[in-house]
């Protein structure tokens, strides 16, 4: 385990902002990356009737923040870091989604990002500790993500109560996929305007994975497990079966190069950023 690992982690929860906006808007960033500001609120977290790690069901209140409208393509990536880890892609690569990174890669892209737009790194490089003030992006908790994927449902998908055929208008998955991923946004988004968060690629969090972690968290704003070995990844995948595209199923893997040496080509990420009431 590296030294890194070792070190206890943890943060505050965020205070709520005054109301934001409930109707939730799009901004394109200084660095060009669409995002949408997903309005605060509460939902149940988990499923009581879905995998024990997904459990218990519980309450939680989440403030607003703005979160990547689509995952972080290779396009993005290859301008932001001028590299492209990705081992999967297309004849227009630039519109896939960067596959193929660890965990470590995409907190480096979301300081790389900051800084390109002057916004202060949320990532210590060598704790990678998360500063969740500041003001720049940052992976988002395993909460947000889950939140933001519901978008208001309560049903298994961010759709409806099962897939049914149904999925395959909104992800792209083991069944439709063609082996690999696909373009950004070729599916249709869920009601907050947020594309593939079913499918298409694993999206890291900021999490440590603790299979009893919904026992113990906070109330609001939870940021995961002081310390752990793994890191959550959620969504599923271009090659995954239908039921690990739900909203409650919970995978993970190291945060170096999990599976194999070259990486993994079903994982990628999006990004998210603090809203600060001042931005009104």
């Amino acid at each position: 385990m590296s030294l890194w690992l070792l070190i206890v982690f943890s943060c505050q929860p965020v205070a709520e902002e005054d109301n934001p906006p409930q109707s939730p808007p799009a901004i394109t960033t200084k660095s060009g990356v669409e995002m949408i500001l997903i309005p605060a609120g509460s939902f149940i977290m988990g499923d009581a009737n879905g995998p024990a790690d997904a459990q218990p069901a519980h309450p939680l209140s989440i403030s607003s923040f703005y979160m990547d409208k689509y995952e972080v393509t290779q396009g993005d990536y290859t301008k932001i870091t001028g590299t492209n880890p990705s081992k999967l892609a297309g004849k227009d690569w630039q519109t896939y989604p960067v596959n193929g990174v660890d965990w470590l890669q995409a907190a480096r892209y979301c300081n790389d990002r900051s800084r390109l737009e002057g916004l202060t790194p949320c990532y210590d490089e060598k704790t990678f500790h998360c500063n969740f003030e500041a003001d720049g992006y940052r992976l988002p908790t395993e909460a947000e993500w889950e939140y933001a994927y519901r978008a208001g449902s309560t049903d298994s998908y961010y759709f409806g109560s099962n897939a049914n055929g149904q999925l395959a208008r909104y992800a792209w998955f083991k069944e439709n996929s063609q082996r690999q991923p696909q373009p950004v946004g070729g599916k249709k988004s869920n009601t907050w305007g947020l594309h593939d968060m079913a499918g298409n690629v694993a999206e890291w969090c900021n999490d440590f994975y603790d299979t009893d972690y919904y026992q113990n968290s906070l109330a609001r704003d939870p940021c995961g497990p002081p310390a752990g070995d793994k890191k959550v990844l959620r969504g599923g995948s271009w090659s995954d079966a239908a039921d690990a595209c739900s909203a409650a199923v919970r995978l993970s893997d190291l945060s170096g190069f999990g599976d194999t040496c070259l990486g993994n080509p079903a994982y990628g990420f999006r990004c998210v950023r603090k809203y600060f009431a001042s931005e009104k």
